[in-house]
């Protein structure tokens, strides 16, 4: 008779709650609750590895330690600017796409930044250049680096508006890592102009910079106010740079092309139906 009213009482009880309300509050006054979204798991298995208690708290912890570094990482590229899209692992390599793998593969080592060199990606409109600008930054940040990433236009306002208010060297002493976007896609006038010698200037041999842009750096003269300030910054920057330059179609004219192209084959097997 007791033995029947316990295997009642456990199936109405239903399975024992592994973590509980006293290790849940626990947890909280550690702030370490996330610990209960994969400390089930982790029970499971370390009963069936038969693991000691040592190991065990390793292992919890060395879970927590990977759950702060993601969203750590995930805060500073927010903060960052960059686009939680634009990893390595989206970037993709159609066969119609040419650029040099090998250097790519190099700069994602970021062994640039060891040395304080700056990138140049080049190319045309769509092809990539910003999604790999993001991406690298992404992996710098995973690697605890500052980053701050910025279209040129944007950065020049910044630097004017500093440049108001007396805080321009302070501006200018701030930016750690940078990638910038679409330089020389518009003229710089005499200000901007001093600005991106000022900007180069600072950060040589000193930080790394990515840069994208559609134009040469030969170009870049073209669209600079002061010829003079210009070739200074531009022979800066360029030497000991690692330059990729990508050439093809624009990808986001081929993704355009293919969804229409997926839109038209489903509007042709719904007719053949």
């Amino acid at each position: 008779m007791i033995t029947a009213s316990t295997n009642t009482m456990t199936a109405c009880t239903g399975p024992v709650d592994p973590i509980g309300a006293d290790l849940s509050q626990v947890l909280r006054a550690l702030k370490l609750s996330g610990l209960k979204d994969t400390l089930p798991e982790r029970l499971a298995l370390a009963r069936t590895r038969k693991m000691g208690h040592a190991a065990f708290l390793e292992l919890l912890l060395s879970d927590e330690v990977t759950r702060r570094d993601s969203r750590s990482a995930m805060l500073r590229a927010r903060t960052a600017g960059l686009d939680p899209t634009m990893v390595l692992d989206t970037w993709t390599e159609p066969d119609d796409l040419r650029y040099d793998r090998m250097l790519l593969s190099d700069l994602t080592s970021l062994a640039f930044t060891d040395a304080h060199h700056s990138a140049l990606i080049l190319g045309p409109v769509g092809v990539g250049k910003t999604h790999l600008a993001h991406a690298l930054g992404h992996t710098a940040i995973r690697r605890r680096m500052s980053v701050y990433v910025s279209r040129a236009d944007k950065l020049f306002t910044r630097l004017r508006a500093a440049r108001l208010d007396n805080t321009l060297h302070t501006e200018m002493r701030r930016l750690a890592r940078v990638d910038l976007e679409d330089f020389a896609l518009r003229p710089l006038d005499a200000t901007d102009t001093n600005d991106f010698y000022e900007l180069v200037v600072e950060r040589h041999r000193k930080a790394s910079t990515i840069w994208t842009s559609n134009r040469e750096p030969q170009e870049w003269l073209t669209m600079m106010s002061d010829a003079l300030l210009a070739q200074s910054a531009v022979d800066r920057l360029t030497a000991g740079a690692h330059t990729l330059i990508i050439e093809g179609p624009s990808y986001r004219q081929r993704t355009h092309l293919d969804r229409h192209s997926g839109i038209d084959s489903e509007r042709e097997a719904h007719n053949a139906q």
